[in-house]
């Protein structure tokens, strides 16, 4: 991609990552992988996915989330509304008439509601407002870490019985494709850390194009189903409206609670961004264990239009924090 493109995209809070997962859409939409080609695709899509899981056991340490916990007032309070609030109005939101949430899409926003928060969006957003970079490496350390059991668990309570295409049968996918690789990860890091450090931008770029591989592989299977008979563009514009809502909300809670709660301004930060927002990275190769093939481009679409809008608006909304006056003093 040209400097000019790339400058044109992030002037509108975009990159090139976010312009090629919309790629990947296009691309599946126009020329979807069938028969021989889509189980080539599909078995690629398992390899990548147990290699991000990998990754992320290797680059996660573990210090950073027994520190993490000592801090237990802020994060406790993350992990209560990513995992506790989130999924309650998730499935709330989910659960409204056909003519405000459409069906298709409806597994999409508890799906949404029940993954972790972000780790690189949480605490780049963090150090641009100048908050406590500390406590949001370590929440969303924790975060990320929980949801590896908790996200599937929450998903098989709430789409298990409507018919949502989770599974007991999935766990046996989980245990291979998430859990065990990203255990072994964990378990070499003491070898591998040093080297994964070293590496970190091109390892960087595996880890987002095996996303990228996903969400094509996601797609295929959708639009094989008929995705786009079945999501008109009305259809997607309520889901905009909805995600839009959904992250006004989040974020106004955290930083509501966090101030009558008496944190400092530098936790105020790392709470409202590591509460509002939603990992795409862990995501989209999560979905693509926990679903069948037919049903995976539906729940990642609110997914994708979430973690964009969330960039955009926690861009804005850091810019804003570290404008405040040095001075300023803390909430405490």
């Amino acid at each position: 991609m040209s400097s000019r493109a790339a400058a044109w995209l992030k002037k509108l809070g975009l990159d090139w990552y976010i312009a090629a997962i919309v790629g990947m859409v296009v691309l599946a939409s126009i020329l979807p992988a069938r028969g021989e080609a889509a189980h080539v695709v599909s078995t690629l899509t398992k390899v990548s996915i147990a290699l991000v899981f990998f990754l992320h056991g290797a680059k996660l340490s573990p210090d950073a989330v027994l520190k993490g916990l000592m801090h237990w007032r802020l994060h406790g309070l993350v992990l209560a509304t990513t995992f506790v609030l989130w999924p309650i109005i998730g499935l709330g939101a989910a659960s409204l008439p056909g003519w405000v949430v459409p069906a298709a899409l409806a597994p999409g926003l508890i799906y949404l509601a029940c993954l972790p928060s972000t780790i690189q969006s949480a605490i780049s957003f963090t150090a641009i407002g100048r908050g406590s970079v500390p406590a949001a490496v370590c929440g969303a350390s924790v975060s990320n870490l929980l949801g590896m059991f908790l996200t599937p668990l929450l998903v098989g309570l709430l789409l298990g019985a409507e018919g949502g295409g989770f599974s007991l049968s999935s766990l046996e996918a989980i245990l291979l494709q998430l859990l065990v690789p990203f255990i072994a990860g964990q378990v070499l890091r003491r070898w591998i850390g040093g080297w994964i450090q070293k590496y970190a931008k091109p390892l960087g770029l595996t880890d987002r194009g095996s996303i990228l591989l996903v969400v094509y592989n996601a797609f295929c299977g959708a639009v094989v189903a008929g995705i786009w008979s079945q999501v008109s563009a009305w259809d997607l514009g309520r889901i905009v409206v909805i995600c839009l809502l959904l992250l006004a909300m989040s974020l106004g809670f955290m930083i509501w609670v966090a101030r009558t709660r008496g944190f400092s301004t530098e936790d105020e930060i790392a709470i409202a961004f590591a509460g509002c927002n939603k990992s795409l990275a862990a995501g989209v190769p999560m979905a693509g264990v926990l679903f069948p093939a037919a049903t995976v481009g539906f729940v990642l679409l609110p997914v994708m239009l979430y973690h964009q809008f969330q960039l955009m608006v926690c861009a804005a909304l850091a810019q804003r924090y570290a404008k405040r006056p040095p001075q300023e003093q803390s909430h405490d």
